[in-house]
């Protein structure tokens, strides 16, 4: 992975920990690139396995709003659990 690449990781990861904030509350810049990057990986996986395909024109967004459907679940679990 080139530096570029992590870098757009990282900027999806907090805007969609961002975005997941806004829906769930919760903050910090470190908590968004976290939920967010893990949301990600759990969005990727639940839009995988219900077979949902985003198409909202942009790659980018796509990506963002997978991510921060997949930190709202994360968040949402989080709370269940603790």
């Amino acid at each position: 992975m080139d530096v570029k690449a992590i870098l757009v990781w990282v900027a999806i990861g907090i805007l969609a920990g961002w975005l997941a904030s806004i829906v769930v509350g919760g903050g910090g810049l470190v908590r968004y690139l976290i939920t967010g990057l893990i949301g990600a990986f759990v969005g990727g996986f639940l839009f995988k396995l219900a077979g949902i395909n985003l198409n909202l024109g942009n790659v980018w967004m796509n990506e963002i709003v997978v991510a921060a459907v997949g930190a709202i679940v994360v968040v949402l679990l989080a709370r269940l659990i603790a």
